[in-house]
């Protein structure tokens, strides 16, 4: 109720402020030059913008410009990389046009420091993030990982999680790095709700790019994908703050004439949410973390930064009870279950990192980077759930229709658990990129040491029909009782050198080799890697070709089994990876298009395979296996609407694995034993397609009022059952659907002329958002509760994801008024 009535407030609220928008009249100034550099060639891609007010443009291939004002004073900004930025004030005493030319000089450092990292952004096989859709996607997690879930390649089944699946990869198979940091994930978290908030701070994001295969040698040993977020120089102070049902932050950027700070506090709740589900109970999940970058330049050659992170979360279950229904048309089953105990699972992560950058030439960057963080994380859970389990009469014209018509079943089981587990990662590195005429040379070395101490104490049991079912000792996925205790050291040696030069005006060449040692494995990796592009005179294609052997080091998850016994001697895994794309852009539909697409095949000769359980992965240790994963990404997008990006995407794929050693005795029809021999099965990540829409428009009479739609497909994912006592995969998850759309308002949006005086005063952007989530109230499946009725016949009971829900939040830009 409380919900309905903030919703009908906030509704009155948005009408009420509807007509202030018509107060007061602004007055235009429409202003257009040109933009020059020393030389008087023409500029292009230059920021232009307007200080304290939204509007922006970016100068064309002539050098030309029209920008607009609301206010007969106002400040032009001219911004370039690897050009002095320019500011230019105008005082007008009535509105009209005028024309302003502007020249900007080149700085020298940053021009060559831009050259190196344009040439590695044409060689880098990435797409590039539009950080503006960060704050339209209606997402219920709110991280910053969400927006990959749209990318092409990307898989997806969880909202609640920040997770995803790349090109047939796990979750573990992914790297992330903050300004040349590589940041990693917890390693306990066993579902979705657990989840808080991922390290990447949305509001501190000046740029991000993603690989989702055919990466740089510069980027650390993983099999499947790269995301690279920078938090870069503000262009000026700021001041943001969202709040809304599900959690709250605050952003400040402070800019000095030789340094600048970010600082990002953030919350989150999101119990609304959880409360929907079946399971029901007092749920209280709380998430916060404080993250800040401070930058000092102590001359144009040398500046020191250092990041800092704190992460918590703690997510506390007083379960109640549980209510499931399930089956087909014909065979309707219900699960009730009523629980006694509770859950409390809790993380902390600290640290952070320091890094000097030195550039003793115009044409060399050098980098000293070292981080440390620390991650403790605590599992405690005594759950006993009594259940009953019933079949439902399903005959319309029955007296007790859709009342029980078989008892099943009825039992109890009990979860323990008392899990620690403290992983300290330090690391050093040092990165150089040098140009030489047509050529980037790079190298780098890196030195990584982790430590982990991990406490598993926890039992599972199950009491069906008043008496208890054995398992089976050989089973991988489960053992009735853990109790282990590791700790573990490993170091990580690494080197890469690669050199992106120019074979002729059209095409480019990149080549890298990788090299590392682990202490586990005792194997020292070579990655050699190669990446073509080539960009027809025409300039509106680009062509790529990418190959490369691709390995990853055993790591503490890993070498680690389900039951918590340690394989010491396993080896890495390795893959071959080869990738043929296209980039396109061409007008169409009033607008500009650009269309992407890239084949991939990729075998693997070395594989741990795994088992998915929600977000955990169950790795099988002491198993190995080869496999294939092939497919093809597509995606166009564009502006659809002025400012508003809109993308569609599809990828196909197929991904197997063949575990060696996992043939097994059977029983023909005769009852004669034969040895079966599996051969290749699917991956659980083998999710045929998947399809996604994320479309932003405006109410065509009140520009003001906009609508982002996110849609999500992903078919089958496959699972085994319980009742195997090997790899198998003959059941399926159901295809994952979901609709989330959301509707907003800027009061003081670029076309609104006429806007609220007292919030013109204090703000540059007031936003509103009203966001329903899974719009068609679609139940999506993560996971299964398998139980056996009295006849032993095993069920397996979905555990479904979030429902409809509805949210609302307001993003608020402060004025500076210095």
């Amino acid at each position: 109720m409380l919900k309905a009535a903030l919703i009908v407030i906030i509704g009155f609220c948005i009408l009420l402020f509807a007509p202030c928008t018509q107060l007061i009249a602004q007055p235009l100034i429409r202003v257009t030059g040109m933009v020059r550099d020393i030389g008087n060639h023409p500029l292009q891609q230059v920021t232009v913008s307007v200080l304290g007010q939204q509007e922006s443009t970016l100068s064309a291939e002539d050098g030309s410009y029209t920008i607009y004002s609301k206010t007969t004073s106002f400040t032009l900004k001219f911004n370039l990389l690897g050009y002095q930025p320019v500011v230019l004030k105008i005082n007008e005493k009535v509105a009209g046009r005028i024309t302003r030319d502007v020249m900007l000089l080149v700085n020298i450092n940053e021009l060559e420091q831009v050259t190196i990292t344009n040439k590695q952004n044409q060689l880098s096989n990435t797409n590039t993030i539009n950080i503006a859709d960060l704050y339209s996607l209606p997402s219920v997690s709110g991280n910053f990982e969400n927006i990959l879930k749209t990318l092409p390649g990307v898989s997806t089944n969880n909202e609640l999680s920040s997770q995803y699946s790349v090109r047939g990869g796990n979750f573990d198979e992914n790297l992330v790095y903050v300004n040349d940091v590589e940041i990693n994930r917890p390693i306990l978290i066993r579902n979705g709700q657990q989840e808080g908030l991922s390290f990447i701070n949305g509001d501190l994001v000046t740029r991000a790019k993603f690989s989702a295969g055919g990466f740089e040698a510069r980027y650390n040993d993983k099999l499947s994908s790269v995301l690279d977020v920078k938090y870069d120089r503000p262009d000026s102070n700021q001041l943001i703050l969202t709040s809304g049902f599900l959690g709250t932050s605050l952003s400040a950027k402070q800019l000095a004439q030789k340094s600048y700070l970010l600082l990002g506090l953030r919350y989150k709740n999101n119990s609304s949410i959880l409360n929907q589900q079946d399971n029901k109970g007092n749920y209280s999940p709380n998430f916060g973390d404080a993250q800040f970058l401070y930058q000092y330049n102590f001359s144009p050659k040398f500046s020191i930064s250092a990041l800092g992170n704190y992460n918590f979360g703690q997510f506390k279950l007083v379960p109640e009870d549980r209510d499931t229904q399930f089956g087909t048309l014909q065979t309707q089953l219900r699960l009730h279950i009523a629980y006694n105990g509770q859950e409390i699972d809790s993380y902390r992560t600290a640290g952070g990192a320091i890094t000097l950058a030195y550039s003793p030439q115009p044409n060399l960057v050098v980098k000293w980077i070292n981080s440390y963080f620390e991650t403790r994380e605590r599992e405690r859970f005594d759950i006993e759930g009594s259940y009953t389990f019933d079949e439902l009469e399903t005959n319309f014209g029955a007296a007790g229709f859709a009342a029980v018509r078989i008892n099943r079943g009825i039992g109890t089981y009990l979860n323990y658990a008392r899990n620690s587990l403290t992983s300290k990662t330090f690391s050093s590195e040092v990165k150089t990129d040098q140009s030489f005429d047509n050529h980037v040379f790079s190298w780098g070395i890196r030195y990584e040491k982790n430590r982990y101490n991990d406490v598993i104490s926890e039992y599972h049991l199950t009491d069906s029909a008043g008496y208890i079912l054995p398992y089976d000792s050989k089973k991988f996925y489960i053992d009735q009782s853990i109790n282990v205790a590791n700790q573990v050291d490993i170091d990580n040696f690494s080197a890469y050198i690669q050199d992106s030069y120019s074979l002729s005006p059209n095409t480019d060449l990149q080549l890298g080799l990788r090299s590392s040692f682990n202490s586990l494995s005792r194997e020292m990796m070579l990655s050699p890697r190669l990446l073509l592009a080539y960009r027809p005179p025409s300039n509106n294609k680009i062509f790529r070709f990418t190959a490369g052997i691709y390995q990853q080091a055993p790591t503490y998850r890993t070498i680690r089994a389900y039951d918590g016994s340690l394989d010491l001697e396993q080896r890495g895994q390795r893959s071959y990876h080869t990738s043929a794309g296209l980039d396109y852009a061409f007008d169409a539909l009033g607008t500009r298009l650009k269309f992407t697409g890239e084949t991939y095949f990729k075998y693997t000769d070395r594989m741990i395979p795994y088992i998915v359980d929600n977000i955990r992965i169950k790795y099988l240790s002491s198993s190995v296996a080869k496999g294939h994963t092939y497919g093809a990404d597509f995606s166009i997008g564009g502006e659809f609407v002025k400012d508003l990006v809109s993308y569609f995407r599809l990828s196909v794929m197929k991904a197997d694995q063949d575990i060696r050693g996992d043939s097994y005795e059977k029983r023909d029809a005769n009852g004669n034993i034969y040895i079966y021999y599996p051969g290749y099965l699917k991956r659980p990540t083998d999710q045929r397609i998947n399809f996604s829409v994320f479309f932003q428009d405006r109410l065509l009479k009140s520009p003001t009022y906009k609508v982002h739609l996110n849609m999500l497909y992903g078919s089958r994912l496959p699972i085994g059952s319980p009742n195997s006592t090997y790899y198998s995969d003959e059941f399926r998850i159901p295809a994952y659907k979901r609709v989330d759309i959301g509707f907003s308002k800027d009061f003081l949006d670029d076309f609104a002329l006429r806007k609220p005086r007292f919030l013109q005063r204090y703000f540059n952007s007031f936003m509103a958002y009203i966001e329903v989530f899974n719009l068609l109230n679609i139940n999506n499946t993560v996971s299964y509760l398998w139980l056996k009725d009295v006849d032993n016949i095993q069920y397996a009971v979905p555990n479904y994801l979030t429902g409809r829900q509805i949210n609302f939040k307001l993003i608020l830009k402060f004025k500076n008024h210095q």
